[in-house]
């Protein structure tokens, strides 16, 4: 305890500047939260489109009494000194920014999903653009912190994940990359709360559209599918098929995600579960559950809870996770990036 409140107080005396861009929705007002709490972060610009020019605590009471920032429109800004610049805008709109971001800000977090594939084509398969940057794929660094966590430090463009790819992949990697699930047939169906489709006035996400409905959505052509194989493949080194059936439910926040997998050699519950609890021993931010977990654990925190079963006679492996979407999903995730890269202790800010 000594050495971790020594190591906060060190990094104290130097504060990180940081820019958030998108910060009237939903994600961005937590990117805001987070960095308002911190003693060691500086927050220069809170960017918006239509919100431009009003007070943050007029689009969100929670803020009154706590900042006066003021959104500003982006076009035509500059924002030199800047330590990182969070995009917390739709999927779309980094690959325009980040050319012009990069010579003016030192380091790029981007929440949407423009550097988070590996190629152009699979991009504009998922995405249904072209994509305006393809030059910087390859050096985005995927920032899913338990994975990539030796890589954070000195990327300069972190790809932050998805809010379903953080679920599902985090539940899947200790299995595929230590071999005891067949790669083959893996089937994850995810159910999401509202705010993760963003801050919308779209009749689809009104209240009685939603209110006492579920619905799946965008089956096998979801943006996420390419992004949650392309990094398990990475990952484990083996092909891996898969499919992802997201879906829409009542909550305001939340993603539950259950997954079904072969077991490749016979185990039990204790043995995987020991080998799960050692595979994210360094990992804060996640754990390793008894039973399966649910979604009021984890809500409004940075925790991703994983539930293991084995069903013995057909010997699958049933994995159960929750997350937070606007947290461990994308404004915590992206926080904890932060720390990462300015070699802080990854719970700062978010315990």
């Amino acid at each position: 305890m000594y050495i971790y409140a020594n190591r906060i107080a060190d990094h104290h005396r130097s504060l990180i500047t940081t820019a958030v861009i998108g910060a009237s929705g939903y994600s961005g007002a937590e990117l805001l939260r987070l960095l308002l709490q911190r003693t060691d972060v500086s927050i220069r610009h809170a960017f918006a489109g239509s919100a431009s020019g009003r007070m943050v605590s007029d689009v969100y009471p929670v803020f009154k009494g706590v900042t006066d920032l003021r959104y500003e429109s982006l076009e035509g800004s500059n924002i030199p000194d800047v330590d990182v610049a969070f995009i917390a805008l739709p999927s779309g709109e980094a690959m325009h920014l980040v050319p012009r971001l990069m010579p003016q800000v030192r380091r790029i977090i981007d929440l949407g999903g423009d550097f988070r594939l590996p190629s152009p084509a699979l991009y504009e398969e998922f995405y249904q653009k072209p994509h305006a940057s393809p030059g910087y794929l390859c050096e985005a660094v995927y920032g899913l912190p338990e994975l990539n966590k030796g890589k954070l430090p000195s990327a300069r463009l972190i790809a932050n994940p998805g809010c379903y790819p953080t679920g599902a992949i985090l539940a899947l990697l200790p299995a595929l990359v230590k071999r005891i699930i067949s790669p083959a047939g893996i089937v994850i169906n995810s159910l999401s709360g509202v705010t993760g489709a963003g801050r919308t006035s779209s009749t689809e996400y009104s209240f009685s559209e939603i209110n006492e409905n579920i619905r799946a959505y965008k089956i096998g052509r979801h943006p996420h599918l390419p992004e949650i194989r392309t990094v398990l493949e990475q990952a484990s080194g083996q092909t891996v098929s898969l499919s992802f059936v997201p879906h829409l439910v009542p909550l305001n926040r939340g993603i539950y995600t259950t997954i079904h997998a072969q077991l490749a050699e016979a185990a039990g519950e204790q043995e995987v579960f020991d080998l799960y609890t050692s595979y994210y021993a360094d990992d804060p931010f996640v754990r390793i559950r008894e039973h399966p977990p649910q979604i009021k654990d984890v809500v409004r925190t940075n925790y991703c809870d994983i539930g293991i079963t084995i069903e013995p006679r057909s010997r699958q492996l049933i994995l159960t996770s929750a997350i937070d979407n606007l947290l461990k999903g994308a404004a915590g995730q992206a926080v904890q990036n932060m720390n990462i890269m300015h070699e802080l202790p990854q719970q700062l800010g978010l315990l």
